[in-house]
């Protein structure tokens, strides 16, 4: 049976969402996230509602492709738990615009809004590095330990067998730079930002090179159009 999402816009819900069974086995679950969680409910103006919504729409067994965000938007209520993605029915700005820019060149795929919710379905797990974001303060929750979980994250799908591994940015490069490269797929490009979109990350055809590589081991190709369900 499928868990249970909260509303995705909701100020912080109580009780806070579980982490999601596939992935209730990480260490950190049992060494860190108590105390996470209490300092969590202590304080009501974070975003986004569920942080393991990632987790969620993208099972471990189900994990294909990884792209590797940063913080959640600190902006109230564009947060959804999904790197990168916007709420159903925002058109993208910044970096996500950029990046759909890039999917239109590189496969003539258009998407309706920023919402991404589809490519998770498919098994993309968008993962922020960070689960949560004090409402209008980007990175106000880098020291509190979410790091840790987003390591155990990564180096329990590069595991699990090949898998592709989306980096945009130092940042997300720097974390990964230590997991096992044999098997699976690495690409590396400047981050989507309109600060560096153009030093690379345009004309990079991430998502070409990635159904090649997943048709070339006989796994159906991600559809990067696929609408949202109604």
């Amino acid at each position: 049976m499928a868990d249970a999402q909260p509303d995705l816009f909701a100020q912080a819900p109580a009780p806070i969402p579980d982490p999601p069974a596939s992935w209730a086995d990480l260490p950190f679950f049992t060494t860190h996230w108590p105390a996470l969680r209490d300092r969590l409910a202590a304080q009501r103006d974070w975003q986004p509602a569920d942080p393991f919504r990632a987790l969620r729409l993208t099972p471990r067994p189900a994990v294909r492709v990884v792209i590797l965000g940063q913080d959640p938007y600190p902006t109230p209520g564009r947060a959804t738990g999904l790197a990168f993605s916007f709420p159903p029915g925002q058109p993208p700005r910044d970096s996500l615009k950029n990046i759909l820019a890039e999917l239109a060149t590189d496969t003539g795929q258009t998407r309706p809004d920023g919402d991404l919710t589809p490519w998770a379905e498919q098994g993309v797990l968008l993962l922020n590095t960070l689960l949560t974001v004090p409402q209008g303060q980007a990175f106000g929750h880098k020291s509190w330990g979410w790091e840790q979980l987003t390591a155990q994250i990564l180096a329990a799908i590069a595991g699990d067998g090949p898998r592709a591994f989306l980096l945009w940015g130092g940042p997300a490069q720097k974390l990964c730079a230590r997991l096992p490269r044999d098997g699976h797929l690495f690409l590396e490009t400047p981050h989507p930002s309109p600060l560096s979109a153009y030093r690379g990350f345009f004309g990079s055809r991430p998502f070409s090179a990635i159904n090649a590589w997943l048709a070339a081991r006989g796994q159906p190709e991600i559809d990067w159009s696929r609408p949202a369900r109604a």
